[in-house]
């Protein structure tokens, strides 16, 4: 069955980006509503729908973009958070135009979706299986999705900084894996990049308190890394966002090599490109038991956050 929250959430913080204060309300969705965001501090044109055929195809976050030029921007941790505690149906009001950084991962999200519970609906959820295999390429990055019955994200990175240099990881993402494995893993980036963005009016709201950031060998930020691999796990984490914009939970597994957010919006168009590529599922008993949020507990994120 579809889900949505037992009741509303609130957040407040700074958008990584534009360094604005936000708020960020998730409140109660009816049925086959989905996930769409409401920028609360406008008159007009002012919802946007989490799909990815409003994505705009950006290398530093993922931003959400309406017919009328509207946007909410840097949804992928919120986004990792619905899909990794299985919330299916959400409105998402925010007075700004970037999602609240937080503290750089997706734990805040998932803590308060799991403390504040998921109300069942009566309807049934559809989920989209991947009938071949879909492969788009950019450079040196490809991303692919090839069919298997449960999600399954598997990454491979390579960085020329020693304290992230060369991490792979696979994780079948079903029941809970997400939040015990990767919701707590951090933004990161290099210290070179930190002053590049800076210098064209980017990462403004960025701080060693929410983000990863290192030189060469050496980890700047303070309590260095939560897991040895964690640059890995974010990219998975961003992934995990990226794919729950294709309008419901997907069966498949994903494949990453120096992927980032452009080339996963990039993979979903090509999917959604031809209907042999894909089709809709209801889900039974046994593909529910394969979703990330299905049988997720609070004890789970407190193994890592």
């Amino acid at each position: 069955m579809q889900t949505t929250l037992n009741h509303a959430v609130t957040f407040d913080g700074v958008g990584l980006h534009s360094g604005a204060s936000a708020r960020l309300v998730l409140r109660p969705a009816s049925a086959g509503h989905g996930i769409v965001f409401r920028r609360v501090d406008l008159d007009r044109d002012r919802d946007v729908a989490a799909i990815w055929s409003n994505v705009s195809q950006e290398p530093l976050n993922t931003r959400l973009v309406n017919a009328a030029g509207v946007s909410v921007a840097t949804i992928e941790h919120l986004m990792a958070a619905l899909s990794g505690t299985g919330v299916h149906n959400v409105l998402c009001e925010i007075d700004g135009p970037e999602v609240p950084i937080l503290d750089g991962s997706a734990k805040d999200f998932v803590r308060a979706i799991v403390e504040t519970g998921l109300k069942r609906l009566s309807a049934p959820l559809y989920a989209i299986e991947i009938l071949r295999d879909v492969e788009v390429a950019q450079g040196a990055a490809v991303a692919r999705l090839s069919p298997a019955t449960s999600l399954q994200i598997e990454f491979h990175i390579d960085f020329p900084d020693a304290a992230i240099g060369r991490q792979e990881k696979t994780l079948n993402m079903a029941n809970g894996t997400f939040v015990r494995e990767l919701c707590d893993s951090r933004t990161f980036c290099r210290q070179s990049d930190v002053d590049t963005m800076r210098a064209n009016g980017l990462a403004l709201g960025g701080t060693l308190e929410n983000a990863v950031v290192v030189q060469g060998a050496e980890v700047l930020t303070p309590g260095g890394l939560r897991h040895q691999d964690e640059a890995v796990r974010h990219k998975m984490l961003d992934a995990l966002g990226d794919l729950y914009t294709a309008g419901g939970p997907v069966l498949g597994r994903y494949t990453g090599n120096r992927a980032g957010h452009a080339l996963t919006n990039k993979l979903l168009r090509a999917v959604f490109a031809d209907q042999k590529n894909w089709r809709w599922v209801t889900c039974d008993h046994q593909i529910a038991a394969r979703l990330p949020g299905v049988g997720v507990r609070l004890s789970d994120l407190c193994a890592v956050a």
